[in-house]
């Protein structure tokens, strides 16, 4: 007990081991006043049990660690103001680098190609139309091996060649493991071919199943204004859902295509387009061909499974390349024996970039550009054309040697395929085979 004086243990007064007897010393100890101690006030002081017996009354002057460790007013408010100091710098600082005034109604849950730069002023409207095309609209799954630019089929009434179009959302394979989601009239890249002859009447019914408006515009043909198709200019988009019905009589004959013609950087970038053949009434002066192929070229831009509209702006890029729907080697192989000419119509309905053309194994002859005839002084033999956006270039072959000739476009990126080479190629790559 604290307070207590122990008498000293040794000697006679020693503890006895035989019965456990302790003797105390004669000597009597002091008698302590119990009244007097006063036990320390402690609210931390332990009870009995808790393996402090014999230490309660002991004041080891312990700190309120609580007290010690509790904010002051003067703390709370620097705090208080340096986070909302904090707060507003990173509010001003996301404004200098992006719009907040845009909501994600006003960019629809876009999602943008990695690597596109977005600025604070760049509009809603522009990151729709650069965006993804949104795996939920696709509509369709076209076969591995569907080939696109199938010719289409009229019915006739009245004198009337009547041919349906209609938009989509589709999934399509560029490659057997390579697959895009494409806008596309009827379900295929490109869209089905349209051919007729010179003075035919014509009614088109364009019907859009896209999730946004379109239209129709007739590359080159001379028609009535309002059936030109550009959209809020000759006439009213064609809503989602809606038909709209383009006829005219063809003027002219040669080698032309259509396309959409709203949202053009957009649509037409994702597989809106076709060739559009008008044969001549009359014969025309051209040199006698065996054959005949038409080569459209495009550019696509495929990242970790999403499809964006290739454009010539950072992040846009292309890394996929396509002649008539398909890269190489899926594009088609075109077969010639020696001495045989054939007709090659190359249509540039890509978007952005120009692409020289080149065949080997010889020149050809440039007799048409743009559906017009070149006269025969003015002919001239190349052996690489530069198609641009647009433009159409009729050119004449002739299989000189036995053996596979190539058509490729000269700019070696655009003949790989997402910047790798497959069997010699990629890209806008097809080949000619020819036999003795």
């Amino acid at each position: 007990m604290q307070g207590h004086e122990h008498s000293k243990i040794g000697g006679d007064d020693s503890i006895s081991g035989d019965v456990g007897e302790m003797k105390m010393s004669d000597e009597k100890a002091p008698t302590m006043d119990h009244s007097k101690m006063q036990m320390p006030a402690n609210d931390d002081a332990k009870s009995p049990g808790d393996g402090t017996e014999g230490m309660a009354g002991m004041d080891h002057g312990a700190m309120d660690l609580s007290a010690a460790t509790r904010a002051t007013g003067a703390q709370k408010f620097a705090w208080a103001f340096l986070s909302v100091v904090l707060l507003a710098a990173g509010l001003i600082f996301s404004a200098t680098v992006v719009n907040l005034n845009l909501s994600a109604r006003d960019v629809g849950g876009a999602i943008m190609p990695p690597g596109m730069i977005m600025l604070r002023d760049t509009p809603g409207d522009a990151m729709r139309d650069m965006a993804a095309v949104d795996p939920r609209q696709v509509t369709y799954v076209a076969p591995a091996d569907a080939r696109g630019d199938q010719e289409l089929q009229p019915r006739i009434e009245n004198g009337v060649k009547i041919f349906d179009l209609t938009t989509s959302v589709i999934k399509w394979n560029i490659l057997p493991y390579e697959q895009v989601m494409a806008y596309a009239f009827n379900q295929q890249i490109p869209g089905p071919r349209i051919r007729i002859t010179e003075g035919d009447r014509v009614r088109i019914n364009v019907t859009n199943n896209l999730p946004e408006s379109t239209t129709v515009h007739w590359h080159g043909l001379i028609v009535p204004n309002n059936m030109d198709g550009p959209a809020e200019i000759t006439q009213e988009p064609i809503a989602p859902g809606q038909t709209y019905a383009y006829e005219f009589t063809t003027q002219q004959a040669g080698t032309y295509f259509y396309h959409t013609h709203d949202h053009v950087d957009r649509q037409q970038a994702l597989g809106l387009y076709g060739a559009f053949i008008i044969d001549p009434k009359t014969p025309q002066n051209l040199p006698a061909y065996d054959l005949e192929y038409t080569i459209q070229l495009q550019e696509w831009l495929e990242r970790e499974g999403y499809t964006y509209p290739a454009m010539l702006m950072e992040g846009g890029l292309p890394n996929f390349f396509t002649i008539n729907g398909k890269a190489y080697p899926s594009t088609d192989t075109i077969n010639m024996k020696v001495g045989q000419k054939i007709r090659i119509r190359f249509i540039g309905s890509n978007n952005n970039f120009v692409h020289p053309m080149h065949i080997h194994g010889g020149p050809f002859t440039i007799v048409e550009t743009d559906g017009n005839i070149v006269p025969e002084s003015a002919r001239i033999e190349k052996d690489t054309v530069n198609v641009g956006p647009s433009e159409r270039y009729d050119v004449i072959w002739t299989a000189r040697e036995p053996g596979k000739w190539l058509i490729h476009c000269h700019i070696p990126h655009h003949t790989t395929n997402n910047n790798v080479e497959e069997e010699g190629g990629g890209g806008l790559t097809m080949i000619i085979n020819v036999t003795p």
